[in-house]
């Protein structure tokens, strides 16, 4: 069965891209390669990532404790600042340079930049220092397209008053995606999408991820994956794609497929 493949025809396509910080690290020339091909195709791009292995290694090297809940780092007053200090200042600059190195024009950005992601807390009681996100700047995103650079956006929000919060990866790609009007949301990780019986599926449903969950065709870390995959489709993104780094996958789909 044919996999998604990122060099299928893109003219004035909308993608967000979304790195999880474990797939940082072990980004192949592939990858930038994928992203050479697809601004040659014409697509607009806005690379969204997070950074969750590097804020891990920063917060025990400092023996500040952080844990998770409802799926959401909780993040007190001592974690925001490295939190922030990884992302923006560690994180950022090494995936735009490589980005850069690559030939790729690129430039980093967070949430206070430009007023890109202005936010409110979540729920300071229960989350301290994590965002709620009320608006993007998506001007900013446009204009940077026109002048063919992809903006690279840490994880990082921020209030009226400059106060930096804490935000899901998954989140940021999705409200981007969303205000942005992107055509595709990709969500790479360290799988080439979801398998049955062993082959890479080309497409799936929602109704179709539900079933093969409860079968246990789905199972281990793929259930989480599709899960946020659906839950961005039915914001109102239309196509969503869980894929390697060589862009490489399946599309998740609000239509019924056949496989």
């Amino acid at each position: 069965m044919t996999t998604y493949k990122s060099t299928q025809p893109t003219a004035h396509k909308k993608l967000v891209i979304k790195l999880g910080g474990s797939m940082l690290a072990s980004l192949t020339d592939t990858f930038f390669d994928e992203i050479k091909k697809l601004k040659a195709a014409g697509a607009e791009i806005v690379i969204v990532h997070g950074g969750g292995p590097a804020i891990n290694q920063a917060l025990k090297e400092r023996k500040i404790n952080t844990y998770t809940h409802n799926g959401i780092r909780v993040t007190n007053e001592d974690a925001i600042s490295i939190v922030t200090g990884t992302l923006i200042g560690t994180v950022n600059p090494y995936l735009t340079g490589r980005l850069n190195r690559a030939g790729i024009p690129a430039v980093g950005l967070n949430g206070e930049d430009g007023t890109l992601i202005e936010c409110t807390y979540l729920d300071q009681d229960t989350y301290g220092y994590v965002g709620h996100i009320e608006s993007i700047n998506i001007d900013l995103l446009e204009q940077l397209q026109k002048i063919d650079y992809i903006p690279v956006v840490a994880c990082i929000g921020a209030t009226i008053d400059g106060t930096a919060l804490n935000i899901n990866g998954d989140t940021v790609a999705s409200e981007i995606a969303l205000e942005w009007g992107a055509d595709e949301l990709l969500l790479v990780t360290d799988t080439p999408g979801v398998k049955f019986h062993e082959e890479t599926v080309e497409e799936l449903t929602p109704e179709q991820i539900d079933l093969w969950i409860l079968s246990g065709d789905i199972y281990g870390g793929m259930i989480p994956k599709v899960r946020a995959a659906v839950e961005c489709l039915e914001s109102g993104i239309p196509q969503v794609n869980i894929v390697n780094d060589s862009l490489e996958g399946t599309s998740i789909l609000g239509k019924k497929v056949l496989v």
